[in-house]
């Protein structure tokens, strides 16, 4: 605290570091901004800065993008600035100071880029319509079980839901790959900590497609980047993964299980996503080790 206070004295002055910063990413940083702190001793601070940002700008159809990166040679693919927290990163702009200076200055830098992108960087009108769309779904599911669809593909190990008519998954990746957007958002309904593997796909998609991609765990990313999705420039690809669980747990009072939960908010999501027209691709993973294992193996290929 006494960090953050003795930092804020100083934003307000001419030029003062804030301004600077702000301005950098609104004149110099097109719609992406990447952030990676692999190096720093504050790791951890990408994601806290994507969701302040994201969810603070994705509105009135403009905004930022940020995108956690894995390092600092890691593809942000497409145009953007590279943000880096420790004095050896080779990033456009580095950043360095203490936890308490570095939560009040991304926070004074968010508000001064909402301004100079003219929304209000303090609502999260999306966010609530994501939420509502879930509950509307439980609410027509009256025996608690999630649908079954119809995949355009599927094997042994998971099942693909999209407009592709391919009958291989190779054909079935290539066809999102060239679907015509600004950037890609991979969104997994998986659990951090099991499916470690999931991040991977972050990487090898910004490789193969060129542009720039963001990796989210669901639920989390709703109050992230999933305001960014709908609020932001209407200019994504959509990558839903999800899967089937080993372990499942009833809800006191509900006829529905927490996979129940979790599977309506993946598809409520996608609903806000697919009545605004977004390219949507989920894939539901059999087998969730051996699934992503699979299309691991098949993105490197193409």
């Amino acid at each position: 605290m006494d960090d953050a206070a003795a930092a804020a004295a100083t934003f307000t002055s001419e030029n003062s570091s804030v301004v600077e910063i702000a301005a950098t990413i609104f004149d110099k940083g097109e719609q992406n901004v990447a952030f990676f702190d692999a190096g720093s001793d504050l790791p951890g601070i990408s994601d806290w800065i994507e969701q302040l940002i994201a969810e603070s700008t994705g509105k009135n159809q403009t905004g930022r993008l940020p995108i956690a990166i894995e390092s600092g040679s890691a593809p942000i693919a497409g145009a953007g600035l590279k943000i880096g927290f420790d004095s050896s990163s080779q990033g456009d702009l580095v950043v360095t100071g203490s936890l308490g200076e570095q939560f009040i200055l991304w926070e004074w830098v968010t508000a001064l880029l909402g301004y100079s992108l003219q929304v209000d960087p303090f609502n999260q009108p999306n966010v609530t319509e994501a939420k509502e769309r879930t509950g509307a779904l439980l609410s027509t599911w009256n025996d608690g079980k999630v649908p079954q669809y119809k995949p355009s593909f599927s094997n042994d190990l998971l099942s693909i839901y999209s407009s592709s008519t391919a009958e291989s998954l190779e054909g079935q990746l290539k066809d999102f790959l060239k679907i015509d957007s600004h950037y890609i958002a991979i969104m997994a309904y998986l659990s951090r900590g099991i499916d470690e593997s999931a991040p991977a796909l972050r990487e090898v998609i910004a490789t193969k497609s060129g542009k720039g991609t963001t990796f989210g765990w669901g639920p989390r990313f709703l109050h992230s980047t999933g305001q960014f999705h709908k609020g932001g420039q209407h200019n994504g690809a959509f990558l839903q993964i999800t899967g089937e669980n080993q372990g499942d747990l009833a809800i006191p009072h509900q006829n529905f299980s927490f996979h129940t939960l979790l599977m309506a908010q993946a598809l409520g999501d996608g609903q806000a996503l697919a009545d605004r027209k977004f390219p949507l691709v989920r894939i539901h993973l059999k087998n969730r080790e051996a699934g992503l294992a699979l299309l691991l193996e098949e993105l490197k290929k193409i």
